[in-house]
This record gives C-alpha cells, sequence and structure tokens, in this order.
C-alpha cells in the first residue's frame, strides 16, 4: 500500500512537470496510440496485482506464523490447566483422605468430643458423644451446649472463662460407687467455627482401681496396727489371768469367813472382763486378717450366727445389762441362696449392728415385762438378700441417722449428734464398696430403730 501511494504521488508531481500527461501515447501525427495505451495499463495492472499479492502473502505469512504461536500457546495453557488439574485434583483427594482420617480418629476417640462456637453452640459432636446422649449430630448441631446435653456438669461462667482466658482447665465429677468423669476444656488457636473443645472421659474403673490400690494400703496399715494392738492387750491380759487364778486359789486355801464369798464374786468378775478383752483382742486379729480372705460363696444366716456369739463374748457389763441377756428374735427365710461375699468382713459388720443395738438398748430403761430384744430377719426379695437388725431402745435423731455412716473427724471440741463410737462409717465402707450393696437405717419412738442391708446375688 505504501508503494500505491507513492506511485500517486509520483503522478500528482509529474501532472505539474508536463503539460499533458497523456502525451506519451501519441505519435507524432498527435493520434493517440491506443496499443501503447493498453500495454501501460496492462502492466500498472500487473505490477499493482503484483504488489497486492506480495501484501497479501507477506499478511499470510504474518497469520500463519500468529496461528502458530496461538496454537502452541494454546497447547501450552492446556498442559499448564491438565497439569494444574490433576495437582488440584491430587491435593483435593488428600485433604478428602485427611480429612476422613481426622473424622475417622474423633469418631473412634473413646471420649466423648464436643465442639462449640463462641455462641456456646454445638459444631462438632462425635460417634462416643451420640452414643452416651443417644442424639446424632444432626439432631444437636446449631443448638445451645445445655439444651444439647442438659446433663453436662459444666457452668456458663466455666465456657466462658476458657472462650475469654484461653486457659485450659481440668474438671472432675464423681458419683461414689457410680462413675466418674474427667472433663477437659481448650481453646482452638485459630478462629473458626469451633472456638472451644470439650473432653468428656469416662474414668470410672481407673478411679476404681485406684481406690481399691488405696483402700487394700490403708486395710492393710489398719490390719497391721490392729495386730500389733492385740498383741500389746494380750500382754496384760495373760499376766491378769495368771494373777487371778493364784489369787482364787489362795482365796479358796484360806478361810475368810463371809468375806470370801465376797472376794471370790470380784475375782470372777476380774476374770470375765479379762476374758472379755481377750475376745476383744481376738476380734482385733480377724479384722486385721479379714483383708487377706478371697470372696467365697457363703450362707448369710451362719455368719449372722458367729456374730451373736462373738457379741455374746465382747458385751458383758458386770454391773448392768450383758449380751447374752438380750432376746435375740430370728426370722430367717428357708431356702436362702448363698451369697459370693467376705465372710469375715461381714462378721465384722454385723457385729457392729449388734454392738449398736445393744448400746442403745442399755442406754434404756427396761421393767420386768418389758424386757431388751433384738429382731434379726434376713430374707430375698427378687436378686437381693435383705438382712434387718432392728431393736427399740434408744432412738437416733435426725441429724444422727444422717451423720452415722460418715467418718468422723476430730476438727472441733463441740460434741457431735453421733459419737464416734457409734458410728459405722467402717460397716457401710464394707457393704458399700466391698461388697456393692446398700446401707441404711430407720429410727423412731413408735417403730425402733431398723438397720437395713441389700445385698445382690447377681
Amino acid at each position: 500500500m505504501k508503494q500505491v501511494l507513492a506511485l500517486m504521488v509520483f503522478l500528482g508531481i509529474s501532472v505539474n512537470v508536463y503539460a499533458d500527461v497523456f502525451a506519451v501515447f501519441r505519435d507524432e501525427t498527435g493520434n493517440t496510440n491506443w496499443q501503447y495505451v493498453a500495454n501501460t495499463s496492462a502492466s500498472l495492472l500487473i505490477l499493482t496485482l503484483l504488489v497486492v499479492l506480495f501484501f497479501l502473502v507477506r499478511a499470510h505469512l504474518r497469520a500463519t506464523r500468529s496461528n502458530q504461536a496461538l496454537t502452541d500457546i494454546k497447547s501450552t495453557l492446556e498442559e499448564r490447566v491438565e497439569r494444574r488439574t490433576v495437582v488440584l485434583q491430587e491435593t483435593a483427594e488428600q485433604l478428602r483422605k485427611r480429612e476422613a482420617y481426622i473424622t475417622s480418629i474423633v469418631n473412634s476417640m473413646p471420649v466423648m468430643l464436643i465442639g462449640i462456637n463462641e455462641d456456646l453452640q454445638v459444631t462438632q459432636w462425635n460417634k462416643t458423644a451420640e452414643q452416651v446422649t443417644g442424639r446424632p449430630f444432626e439432631d444437636v448441631a446449631g443448638r445451645n451446649l445445655w439444651a444439647a446435653y442438659p446433663a453436662i456438669t459444666l457452668t456458663d461462667e466455666q465456657v466462658r472463662s476458657v472462650l475469654t482466658t484461653g486457659v485450659t482447665i481440668h474438671l472432675k465429677h464423681t458419683q461414689p460407687g457410680q462413675y466418674s468423669y474427667e472433663l477437659t476444656l481448650y481453646r482452638l488457636r485459630e478462629h473458626d467455627d469451633t472456638g472451644i473443645v470439650i473432653l468428656i472421659s469416662d474414668i470410672t474403673k481407673q478411679v476404681n482401681a485406684e481406690n481399691k490400690v488405696a483402700e487394700r494400703d490403708k486395710i492393710s496399715a489398719l490390719g497391721e496396727l490392729a495386730s500389733a494392738m492385740a498383741y500389746d492387750i494380750s500382754l496384760p491380759i495373760n499376766t491378769i489371768f495368771h494373777h487371778v487364778s493364784d489369787s482364787r486359789q489362795k482365796i479358796e486355801a484360806t478361810e475368810l469367813g463371809p468375806l470370801q464369798e465376797y472376794l471370790l464374786r470380784e475375782v470372777e468378775i476380774v476374770r470375765q472382763s479379762a476374758q472379755q478383752a481377750t475376745t476383744i483382742a481376738q476380734n482385733l486379729l480377724d479384722l486385721a486378717r479379714s483383708h487377706r480372705n478371697a470372696e467365697q460363696l457363703c450362707d448369710i444366716p451362719a455368719i449372722m450366727e458367729r456374730s451373736i456369739e462373738v457379741a455374746a463374748e465382747l458385751f458383758t457389763d458386770a454391773d448392768g445389762l450383758a449380751f447374752k441377756d438380750v432376746e435375740i428374735r430370728r426370722n430367717y427365710s428357708a431356702e436362702l441362696p448363698q451369697i459370693s461375699c467376705f465372710p469375715d468382713e461381714l462378721t465384722q459388720v454385723f457385729t457392729r449392728l449388734l454392738r449398736n443395738a445393744f448400746y442403745a438398748l442399755k442406754a434404756k430403761e427396761w421393767g420386768p415385762d418389758n424386757k431388751p430384744r433384738i429382731s434379726i430377719e434376713i430374707s430375698q426379695f427378687i436378686d437381693s438378700l435383705w438382712i434387718k437388725v432392728g431393736h427399740k431402745g434408744q432412738c437416733l435423731s435426725a441429724e444422727a441417722q444422717v451423720d452415722i455412716f460418715e467418718p468422723f473427724f476430730a476438727t472441733t471440741a463441740s460434741a457431735t449428734t453421733c459419737p464416734v463410737e457409734h458410728r459405722l462409717s467402717y460397716p457401710y465402707f464394707i457393704i458399700t464398696e466391698h461388697h456393692q450393696g446398700h446401707m441404711s437405717v430407720t429410727s423412731n419412738e413408735q417403730l425402733g430403730t431398723c438397720f437395713n442391708i441389700q445385698l445382690s446375688l447377681v
């Protein structure tokens, strides 16, 4: 196109040079030589077509090179897109596997995992939480924590404290003899939909195992102390028996008149007291050995009878009521099944109940028509054995009925509603912890006092 323009400019300039631009096409006579005109026109047309062809070929070559470049760019982009797509697919697959792995870990955890956001709404809820609460995640998602799990032992202040301070807290919730849970609250470092994670672990077995070890150590120490006390008590008792025997022989060999009978009676009282002390020492030894015995099948009435015999030897008052003077009314059901238990421990329990009943009867005045009596009932109800020990001696106050099964702590000098010598915390411990049973007491003036023990047969 540049050349065409140049030609036109040249022709325009030549107009000013020649007076007649077509003079070259005339002959000497001035007539137009049309052959020259045709040849010139054809030459110009050919030249123009050549120029146009040149530019078309050039444009074609440029278009070809551009198309090739575009094709190369397209191939490169397609290859890059394909590689990026493969990478994204691999990344997505890895993320999916990791998410599935994390979800599997969360759902396989043996603890409850609950996630909540800053509005205290549930955002995470694993399979263990579903099993414990009986509610699927779809049912609790987006709900308030306490609406989703009303039984959780957390307060709003505790949760918001973790949200505010970011300090992890550990809590324990225990119902003695039933369950123990450990709760851990911590805040996530990154701010997302889950602000706080709550882990609730069932540590009942662990706590029970730790308690058993601690109980074994305490009972072993108690047994060691009881054995030492029994040994120390037996030494002066043997000396007393020796001197009582010698004194009795000397008194019987000497004529002292009416004084002789009085002295023999006093010596007999000392002998009985020494015999009672010997029984107490033996009971201490039995207590020391009781924790070493294995659990075995036993008849509860037989254990009760053994306890009555021990009580008759232990609880004797030379100046007042003796246990052997108390009427024992038995009501044992026929064909009672044997029960798996620690017989020496149950002997201690029944003996302590009989002791409590004896001193309650001793604290009350009795007439000739109203003799002290202890009622013992052993029966079976469904899958449990029931042992009831009742009397109509001195009643327990409402406060004493609460305190009688609690350990005694001498924290004050003031008198307590239930003195330490009348408490039954150790028998209660043996029944509830060692035998997984239940123990209670009722007491009033009309019906008297009754201790109730339930032992499971299964």
